[in-house]
């Protein structure tokens, strides 16, 4: 081939990229507060992969890591606000719009497992319900992506509820700082960012942090050597949600497509969490950190106490007495309430 028929080669194999580049016919800007980076940064990407390609290009998702466009709190009020299409972070950072948004972020002390929630949400009318509070707010609820549950880290034993008691930890603000003051506790609010610090200048006694494998990377363990595992606390459920115009005036075989795609992310990222929480146990257990494996019973235990706080929610707003008592008759049904 003569050098002017490579080069012609090569420029209308540039046009033709640049062209399907412009013939997506739905393009969505969905920003996520995870880094491009992290696992949960490199599963959200693989999801705007999927979807781009069993679209056949018809659908283009720019990813925003990071929370580089707004505040991580500010994602779904930009969605809301068409700065954004949708946001990939959590429901939990909209109980100022509706209290209800904290049973579709983390139900604390409520399920064992990623997959006893993601079957309220599919087989036990969760999905419904969420999508209502969703609509109100002006978005449509897609579905929930959860890496599992977190662990307590501490710098004394954390083997009962009696171990709680004027136990100063770092908490995130809510319904949990409620749950463990009841429970003898002093919960702290600080960023995440403050942790590692407050641990090693005594200004705490241990954290709510994150998955005992994040708790391990940013070197928890190296100052507490106790931890909760696996977790019973806790369990973070991050969501897809897009602005409901957007959803709505998209063909049924995109939002199919957006839907499978994120029953898939979902499989991927409990999966992959779990993964790196095994091996990050396996390896603190092997070193000098104790684990801690609530029974049931124990389990149950703080349970309840979480209930009385989940029921003193479900006063504030309709739409949070329904969420409320549509999870504990699920757990009811699961075994993980007697009555």
């Amino acid at each position: 081939m003569t050098l002017f028929k490579l080069a012609a080669a090569s420029l209308v194999s540039t046009c033709l990229g640049a062209s399907a580049a412009l013939a997506a016919d739905y393009n969505l800007r969905i920003q996520t507060h995870f880094s491009a980076e992290s696992l949960k940064g490199q599963n959200a990407q693989a999801f705007a992969d999927d979807v781009e390609r069993m679209s056949g290009g018809r659908v283009d998702i720019e990813m925003f890591f990071s929370a580089s466009l707004v505040r991580a709190t500010e994602t779904f009020d930009a969605a809301v606000n068409g700065v954004l299409d949708g946001d990939m972070t959590g429901g939990a950072y909209q109980t100022g719009k509706n209290p209800a948004f904290q049973f579709v972020g983390d139900i604390l002390g409520g399920y064992d497992t990623p997959w006893q929630m993601y079957s309220w949400l599919y087989y036990g009318g969760g999905l419904e319900k969420a999508q209502e509070l969703y609509n109100a707010n002006g978005m449509h609820f897609v579905g929930w992506w959860i890496p599992g549950q977190e662990s307590l880290s501490s710098t004394s034993p954390l083997a009962s509820v009696e171990d709680f008691k004027d136990w100063k930890f770092r908490s995130p603000p809510g319904i949990e700082t409620e749950i463990f003051a009841a429970l003898g506790a002093s919960p702290i609010v600080m960023d995440f960012g403050e942790v590692f610090t407050a641990l090693e200048t005594k200004v705490i006694d241990g954290a709510d942090a994150s998955n005992i494998a994040t708790n391990s990377e940013i070197g928890l363990y190296d100052i507490a050597k106790h931890a909760t595992y696996p977790g019973f606390h806790s369990m973070p459920a991050d969501h897809l949600a897009i602005n409901k115009e957007v959803w709505d005036e998209l063909p049924d075989d995109i939002r199919a497509i957006i839907e499978v795609a994120m029953e898939k992310l979902a499989f991927r990222d409990t999966l992959s969490h779990s993964l790196e929480m095994e091996k990050a146990a396996k390896r603190l257990a092997a070193g000098d950190v104790t684990l801690y494996d609530w029974n049931a019973e124990q389990r149950a235990a703080f349970r309840k106490f979480s209930r009385g706080k989940w029921e003193a929610w479900a006063e504030k707003s309709p739409e949070a007495n329904i969420l409320v008592s549509s999870h504990i008759d699920f757990m009811k049904e699961l075994g993980l309430i007697s009555e």
